[in-house]
């Protein structure tokens, strides 16, 4: 038959029960804890960045690619068809006034050159020929005026005969007619000799101004040689560096080739180029930021080529300091210029999570968790971007690419 169990064996059971249900409910807390973490997305604190919403200005830019170039750079072109016989100075080397960078054969032009003194001595010739020429022709016409004017007075003399005789009877009407016209066909060609004289006179003064007209043009011309003969040593007429030169020996450049360009690397600007779907947005005056590694340099818009190339618009940007030691020829930098502005708003670090954002909404990070908020954005820029509403000054949001859990309303940071 069964016996009654002690107390103390009861109460030992009671205990082990008691165990046993503890354990049980201990791993069943478990089991839903464990369930519920696999349930629950999470996101490495190592895989997110984030921002604190400060208060500040925010400035909206469009980006553009720059290059940095010298703000006076000469070009330099041939001033004759030559072939290049000698590089004194290559790229890069610095020049000063005066100093030779080409060499020109000048050959061809020193012919052209020569031809053109005979061409002016050729004409000085001339205009002595036209003098003799009109002086043995003054000199015949001086000859038959002399004569001419004796024959009128001798025809004058005879007149004043036959009026006498006619007077006193022993002369007729008709001798007195015949005598005047004699006369006066004297008269005419005395006086035709004379305006032949005056005529031959403003001829030679004619003929004389256009060889002097020749001559000047002429000596135009050789002294334009004369200079481009001596501008064939191509010399630097300022102070610089070679950025570019021409430097193929033996190689045929026409006039007004360029065969060199000398910058002054005293002072520099940035050529800017940008989508023509902005065009609209950039006008001269605009501010500009131009970047260079870390490094922000102000400037803004000085001028705009009116001509769109494959779709790309081209400006200057004069920089406010030209002479900045990071400045460099043809150095890469990243160029913003400034379309609006606002003042003391709430502003967050720009990140890859604003460019891949589908929704207006943020994530806040808050014990342990990232909080889903409706947030509406403003102006940006490449550094911060504006919240309108959904935060706070001095809450953290996360900037990095959240693209997988932006369906999410929290997401748990582990």
């Amino acid at each position: 038959m069964d016996r009654e169990l002690s107390a103390s064996t009861r109460q030992a059971q009671k205990r082990k029960r008691f165990w046993q249900l503890g354990i049980a409910a201990a791993l069943v807390a478990v089991a839903i804890f464990g369930f519920r973490s696999l349930i629950t997305p999470s996101i490495a604190q190592s895989d997110i960045r984030t921002a604190v919403v400060e208060e500040g200005p925010v400035v909206a830019t469009i980006t553009a690619s720059g290059t940095v170039v010298p703000e006076h750079e000469q070009v330099i072109t041939s001033p004759i068809q030559a072939r290049i016989e000698q590089v004194v100075h290559t790229t890069g080397e610095q020049v000063q006034p005066g100093e030779q960078i080409l060499l020109l054969d000048r050959g061809y032009t020193q012919l052209a050159y020569d031809k053109l003194k005979d061409e002016q001595e050729q004409s000085r010739h001339k205009s002595v020929q036209l003098n003799l020429n009109l002086e043995k022709k003054l000199n015949a016409l001086a000859s038959q005026l002399e004569i001419k004017r004796m024959r009128v007075k001798s025809l004058q003399a005879q007149l004043e005969d036959e009026k006498y005789l006619l007077k006193i009877g022993g002369g007729t009407q008709e001798s007195v007619k015949q005598a005047e016209l004699n006369l006066r066909i004297a008269q005419q060609e005395l006086e035709q000799i004379e305006r032949e004289i005056v005529t031959e006179r403003q001829l030679l003064k004619a003929d004389e101004q256009e060889l002097r007209y020749t001559l000047a043009m002429q000596s135009r011309s050789i002294e334009e040689l004369q200079r481009k003969m001596e501008q064939a040593e191509v010399r630097a007429t300022q102070p610089g560096v070679i950025t570019w030169v021409k430097n193929e020996i033996g190689s045929n450049v026409n006039a007004g080739d360029i065969i060199a360009r000398l910058a002054d690397l005293s002072s520099y600007r940035v050529q800017a180029t940008i989508s023509d779907a902005f065009a609209s947005q950039i006008s001269v005056g605009s501010g500009v930021m131009v970047r260079i590694n870390d490094t922000n340099l102000q400037g803004s818009v000085a001028s705009i080529k009116p001509t769109v190339e494959n779709g790309i618009v081209t400006f200057f940007v004069a920089l406010e300091e030209k002479a900045h030691e990071l400045l460099r020829p043809s150095l890469r930098v990243d160029v913003y210029v400034q379309t609006a502005a606002k003042q003391n708003t709430l502003r967050v670090q720009n990140g890859p999570y604003f460019r891949t954002a589908t929704k207006p909404q943020v994530y806040v990070l808050r014990d342990g968790e990232l909080i889903r908020r409706e947030a509406k954005l403003g102006v940006s820029n490449v550094d911060y971007v504006e919240l309108e509403n959904g935060v706070q000054a001095g809450e953290q949001v996360v900037i990095s690419d959240l693209a997988d859990y932006q369906h999410l309303d929290k997401v748990k940071v582990k």
